[in-house]
Order: structure tokens, then C-alpha cells, then sequence
């Protein structure tokens, strides 16, 4: 008997302990953070909760200064003036009820002419015409007497003429089109670009006819105050 009640004393309290132990597991583990959903790694379990920290919170948990804005972009910096391109070779082009633009560019007639060169299939310049039509009528606000010509390149005049037509009434409803050939590597020889450059292009001539400025690629928003300050625009 005596035996037998110290087999059930030991029993009774290992029973206890693993009570113990099981109560502590419980605990703990209610603190910890809920399983994966099925499908979901351990690993993006842990990390989806985790926000990525901006710029600025990164250099304020680490005491630096946060980065200064980039400086303006000098497109048309040591840029020497030269003669604006002949007009020739240009077949003028418009959507039904746009008016056609003139048969000639007008350079050297008292006013300011952006020239941009596109494509119906260069992406850039399909996205930065509302830009530079806005751009147009904010100088004109601003007293500058100017002038935007767009001269496509595409390699059909049906492409070109299927562009215009989709255009809203505020877009772009009317071009120039200067076909592959001499006339139109005479145009990009005159202004320095060479026929692989890519597009778009834009050249920039002062009312005097002398082509002051030559940009290579896209504009952004973040380049009106140079473009202004071309034109002598002030803040």
C-alpha cells in the first residue's frame, strides 16, 4: 500500500507539472503572431506587416539631412545659334474640320517657332504634346509671341492621317509630315542631329529665324522654368 500510494503520489505530480508546462506553452504562444493563411510563405508572413520607410522618415530615425531637390536641367546651355532649317519638303496635314497648318514654317517673322519632331509611334511624344500645347498657352499668356509646329516622321502618311483623326478637339489635329529622304536629312543636318537620333526632338527658333535652342529627347514639367527663361519670361 504503501508503495502503491507513493506510485500514484509521483503520478499525481508529474500530472501537475505537465499542467504547469502546458499553461506556460499556452502563454507564449498567444504572443506570438498568428500562422501563415494557407498559400502564404513564412517569410512574406513576417515581412507583410513591415512599411516601407520614406526618404525623408529614413533620414530623420538616422539624423541626416534629407536629399535637396535635383537642379533644373540647362537643355539648351552652350548652345551656339544657327540658321533655322529650309521649310522645304513639308506636306501639310489635318483632321477633317482642323484647320491645315501653312504650307510654309514661318521663321524669321517677328515671333518665336517650337519645332518638334514625332512619331504616332514614339510613346514620349505622344505623352508630352498636351505639355507642350499647355506650355504654348501659358507663354502666349505671358506675352511671348510663339509658334508650334510639329513635324511627324512617321514612315506613311495614313499612319499620320489615322493619328490626327482620334484626336480629341484640344489635342493635336493637325502636322506637318517630312517623309524619309534628303529633305529630311537635310532638316536634321541643319540643326545638328543626326538621322538616328531618337525621338522626339525639339528645335527652337528666335524671331530673328536663328535657331537658339536643340533638345534631344522628351520635356518634362519640371523643365518650364528653364524653357521660360529662354524665352525671357520672369518668375
Amino acid at each position: 500500500m504503501k508503495r502503491s500510494g507513493s506510485v500514484r503520489g509521483a503520478l499525481v505530480a508529474l500530472a501537475l507539472a505537465a499542467g504547469l508546462a502546458g499553461g506556460c506553452d499556452q502563454e507564449k504562444r498567444a504572443d506570438l503572431p498568428p500562422p501563415p493563411t494557407p498559400g502564404q510563405g513564412r517569410s512574406n508572413a513576417v515581412t507583410a506587416p513591415v512599411v516601407a520607410a520614406t526618404a525623408s522618415t529614413a533620414a530623420t530615425a538616422t539624423g541626416a539631412a534629407p536629399a535637396a531637390p535635383a537642379a533644373p536641367r540647362l537643355l539648351c546651355a552652350g548652345q551656339s545659334p544657327r540658321p533655322a532649317p529650309s521649310s522645304g519638303g513639308l506636306t501639310a496635314v489635318a483632321a477633317n474640320g482642323a484647320d491645315a497648318p501653312p504650307a510654309n514654317i514661318g521663321f524669321g517673322v517677328g515671333k518665336w517657332v517650337w519645332v518638334n519632331f514625332w512619331a504616332a509611334w514614339c510613346k514620349p511624344c505622344l505623352e508630352e504634346m498636351p505639355r507642350l500645347l499647355g506650355w504654348q498657352q501659358k507663354l502666349r499668356a505671358a506675352g511671348v509671341m510663339i509658334d508650334l509646329a510639329f513635324i511627324s516622321i512617321d514612315d506613311d502618311e495614313r499612319q499620320l492621317s489615322r493619328f490626327l483623326e482620334a484626336q480629341p478637339g484640344t489635342g493635336v489635329r493637325a502636322s506637318y509630315w517630312l517623309p524619309e529622304g534628303p529633305q529630311r536629312t537635310g532638316w536634321l543636318r541643319a540643326l545638328g542631329v543626326k538621322e538616328t537620333t531618337e525621338l522626339p526632338i525639339h528645335a527652337i527658333a528666335a524671331p530673328s529665324g536663328q535657331v537658339t535652342c536643340v533638345i534631344q529627347g522628351a520635356v518634362e514639367d519640371s523643365d518650364y522654368p528653364t524653357i521660360a527663361a529662354l524665352f525671357g519670361v520672369k518668375k
